[in-house]
């Protein structure tokens, strides 16, 4: 098979006027089945040496006859990797118009680093996936930055790893921690030390994302420099979170944690709207695609709207029998049976208001599907809300079994390392959204609206496409999307998975009740109230305002 050895690659490049000859030493080969032949693959990463984009051309020769000719873009500021599979071929001469691009990239290192682990790092990642817009490219590689964050994260949490924190100068270290009073017998290090390690993790990559939306504004297209930052360096960017959260690290509790708890709160709720927002995006963007297909032909489509559908009420009025029968079987649990029975009489609302004539009439794409979506989401923050309420054998069971005695300290659950089902739950929605935003490439969506989503990326498909998996540039002319925006969401998101994981805990917490506080209860409720009233805003907004288009 395929072997590399160095004789195969050009010991240098000889510039003749704008050209860059490549030669191989005698006898050069990669391919240990074909010895005679001088090498079948061959790689560069080239640059635009000026600041504008160049036209590379790479001809194969042997014998001075020309056998094999690629053409190619260099961006400036964007490193590109070019493999080839040619054979036979005694020099390569590398041809620049508009300026030179360097095939070697410059002979200093850091240029040559900046290659290996700029943007061309997301190409050799990308070799084998289909040609997509760079825009796309980077939007992903954000939200898998944040997936690693919250795994690791989510890792901090194992007990095991508790005794080793624990050794870390000021991670558990005083008589306070988010500022509760620490007794010796009470509550050990370890049922805290979890929780502080997540505080500290994602507030480096809040820190991070902060740090970008401030470089990136007002950046208007590609060419900018500050863009080959946002879409590149991506080892560089990996160093600048590890290096924020080893110093996070050491920061002393004290008056850190219960700060970073109120911050987190305060992002975290404000995330959940936007949050909300591209919920019942993703929904009626959903019911239209498949709406549309069914039009065309497709049977399966509308077999799939109704499947979905009666799944979707289904799950949702098992799940409120459920939460009657265990939350709300009691006169005693009135509150909770206050929240299951407002809510479930609002779902019914608006799953009829989203087939009555007159809505139809004007949203001809309102129908069940969003209505089932919705429902079966706010039962699950009903879910969640109620879950979130103090240990009760009666009103909420699911935390009663982690009490040892009617005497002794209330530990929750996830306090000392597990992650609650509700939030599991949370952060798979959450994760689910963000992947749906990335990939948004709509002005008229609501999560394209959010991400500042501009024209230039819906005509990006006229653009000219690189080689099977190759980014291409779509933002030539101007960004795809708002970048400082963008971060901004993202530093959201990065307080609202601190929360997820940590179960909302507050610092108003007393000794004797470690776990969630109240406020947890009516953040998430709220939010099961405010998806409501934007679905329902959704709906009949077509209705009120008859002259907008909200297609």
């Amino acid at each position: 098979m395929l072997n590399y050895p160095k004789s195969a690659y050009a010991t240098s490049f000889m510039p003749d006027g704008s050209s860059y000859i490549a030669y191989f030493k005698d006898n050069a080969s990669i391919d240990a089945e074909n010895p005679n032949e001088k090498f079948t693959f061959f790689s560069i990463t080239a640059c635009a040496a000026s600041n504008d984009d160049q036209q590379l051309t790479i001809t194969g020769h042997r014998n001075d006859v020309e056998i094999n000719t690629h053409t190619t873009t260099i961006l400036f500021g964007k490193p590109q990797f070019i493999l080839l599979n040619w054979k036979d071929i005694d020099n390569i001469i590398f041809n620049s118009f508009g300026g030179t691009a360097h095939p070697d990239c410059g002979a200093s290192p850091g240029c040559q680093l900046g290659c290996c682990f700029g943007s061309t790092a997301c190409s050799l990642c990308c070799a084998c996936c289909p040609s997509t817009r760079n825009s796309i490219v980077t939007r992903i590689a954000y939200g898998i930055l944040l997936l690693i964050g919250t795994i690791i994260s989510w890792i901090f949490l194992i007990p095991g790893l508790a005794n080793t924190l624990a050794k870390i100068p000021a991670l558990c270290k005083g008589s306070t921690v988010g500022g509760l009073e620490i007794f010796q017998g009470q509550i050990s290090c370890d049922k805290v030390v979890g929780y502080l390690s997540v505080y500290r993790i994602q507030f480096s990559f809040a820190c991070f994302f902060f740090i970008m939306m401030i470089l990136m504004l007002c950046v208007k297209r590609s060419k900018d420099p500050r863009s080959g930052i946002q879409n590149g360096f991506w080892f560089f960017k990996i160093l600048i979170i590890i290096g924020i959260c080893i110093g996070a690290f050491f920061i002393p509790n004290q008056g850190f944690a219960p700060a970073l708890m109120v911050i987190g709160s305060i992002c975290g709720f404000i995330f959940i709207l936007v949050q909300l927002v591209l919920l019942i995006d993703f929904a009626h963007s959903w019911n239209e695609s498949w709406i549309e297909k069914g039009e065309e032909g497709s049977k399966k489509h509308y077999c799939g709207l109704i499947f979905f559908t009666a799944t979707f009420y289904i799950l949702s009025i098992v799940a409120i029998i459920l939460l009657y029968i265990y939350y709300a079987s009691k006169p005693s649990c009135s509150l909770n049976i206050f929240f299951v029975t407002i809510n479930f009489i609002l779902c019914i609302i608006i799953s009829i208001i989203s087939v009555l004539p007159v809505v139809q009439n004007y949203h001809s794409t309102s129908g069940l599907l969003q209505s089932s979506f919705v429902t079966l989401y706010v039962i699950f923050l009903t879910w969640s809300a109620i879950t979130s309420e103090k240990p009760d054998p009666i009103c909420n069971p699911s935390w009663y079994g982690v009490m040892k005695n009617n005497n002794s300290t209330i530990v929750e659950a996830t306090g000392n390392g597990s992650v609650g089902v509700s939030s599991i739950i949370a952060l798979i929605i959450f994760f689910g959204l963000i992947l749906y935003s990335t990939m948004t490439s709509s002005t008229n969506s609501s999560s394209g609206k959010l991400l500042g989503i501009s024209g230039n990326e819906e005509t990006g498909s006229s653009l000219p496409k690189s080689e099977h998996g190759q980014s291409y540039d779509d933002e030539k002319e101007a960004v795809a999307y708002n970048y400082s925006l963008f971060h901004f969401m993202f530093f959201l998101a990065s307080f609202y998975v601190m929360m997820t994981l940590t179960n909302w805990l507050k610092p108003t917490n007393d000794l004797n009740n470690f776990r969630q506080s109240d406020s947890a209860v009516w953040v998430k409720i709220a939010s099961s109230w405010t998806c409501l009233v934007l679905y329902f805003w959704s709906v009949i907004a077509p209705c009120v305002f008859r002259n907008r288009e909200f297609s």
